[in-house]
């Protein structure tokens, strides 16, 4: 898998087998705290889709869902069409904790550094 990094080290750009580009962040702690819902067919594509996600952060609904097969709650979050965009890294074993993780990713998203 090939990574690309943003000038601030937060957003990675990897390159699947498959050849599709998703974005992956990084938290301060430097802990990849979630990863683009769909893939994106080139590196650049995907930086636009996180600049995106961005400016409509204060827009857009998170969804949290107990894992199907095994335990645990995820978050997706998703445009006002029901678009999904980014989503947990991670399952996490309670529905508040899964809560404090969406929270924390919505606010990095609104750093000015992120």
């Amino acid at each position: 898998m090939d990574t690309v990094r943003d000038e601030s080290g937060r957003v990675l750009v990897d390159r699947a087998e498959n050849g599709r580009y998703r974005w992956r962040a990084k938290a301060g702690n430097g802990r990849i705290v979630a990863i683009s819902a769909p893939a994106y067919s080139g590196i650049d594509e995907a930086r636009r889709a996180y600049s995106r996600l961005r400016r409509e952060a204060p827009t857009l609904a998170a969804r949290i869902s107990h894992v199907k097969d095994g335990a645990g709650w995820t978050w997706v979050l998703q445009s006002s069409s029901g678009t999904p965009l980014a989503r947990s890294i991670r399952s996490y074993e309670r529905y508040a904790t899964c809560q404090i993780a969406v929270a924390k990713f919505l606010a990095l998203l609104a750093a000015s550094d992120a």
